[in-house]
């Protein structure tokens, strides 16, 4: 039985539970090559959430501590020399929250605001996340245009500013790891066609269909992220 994290560590918690699974390595109590707990496992014992534990996991990924296996599970490699804290950044799950509530909440401001020229910036991304899903091309860049261009129609380059401040966590290690497989042309159609809802929102001047597609959006590209990780 592992000992549960204590409420006092001002830490992240995805650094907190690393640097635990860590030290439980260094430890002896996982052996090099063996294979860790599933995550619902880990989460019980540790008494945080999967997703929380998911993250850990990926910093240990990314530090070479662990090593994914599809299909078998994660297996030790190693605890490293140092806690795997450092350079990791913000949790990229409560970095999606936190888009949630700003994109969702300026589609409002975007929708009255909206004008010709606007519009068809946020047009002009749709068309460029299109071609580049044809071409078979990462679709990222052109994704963070949408949302920026979707910003600017508020008027408020404060918004603007913080919602490509927040995007750009998309950019971090942890983000790309944990996107890494989730970035298949299935899923880039489907965020693809939710852009187009959200434009027809848009165009439409209809502020409750703008915000609601765009928080259906973002839930979806977490659920994306969520499902196309190993899950134990």
């Amino acid at each position: 039985m592992i000992e549960q994290l204590k409420g006092t560590d001002s830490r992240r918690l995805y650094h907190q539970i690393a640097d635990r699974l860590r030290e439980l390595i260094r430890q002896g109590r996982f052996d090099v090559g063996s294979r860790l707990p599933p995550e619902r496992e880990l989460a019980q014992q540790l008494g945080v959430s999967r997703p929380s534990v998911r993250e850990a996991l990926i910093a240990l990924e990314i530090a070479g501590c662990v090593e994914v296996r599809m299909g078998a599970g994660i297996y030790v490699r190693g605890s490293g020399e140092a806690p795997v804290t450092a350079g990791f950044g913000e949790s990229p799950l409560e970095m999606m929250q936190a888009r949630v509530v700003l994109e969702g909440g300026l589609m409002p401001q975007g929708s009255a605001r909206a004008t010709v020229e606007g519009l068809a910036a946020v047009r002009a991304t749709v068309d460029e996340m299109r071609r580049a899903i044809a071409a078979g091309k990462s679709a990222l860049d052109a994704d963070r245009r949408f949302h920026l261009a979707v910003a600017a129609l508020t008027g408020n380059s404060v918004l603007e500013r913080l919602v490509g401040e927040l995007f750009n966590g998309r950019y971090s290690p942890m983000s790309l790891q944990l996107s890494a497989l989730a970035d298949t042309p299935q899923n880039w159609e489907d965020a693809l066609c939710e852009h187009e809802r959200i434009l027809d929102a848009l165009e439409a001047h209809d502020p409750l269909a703008a915000q609601a597609a765009m928080r259906v959006h973002l839930f979806n590209a977490q659920e994306r992220w969520a499902r196309n990780r190993l899950k134990g």
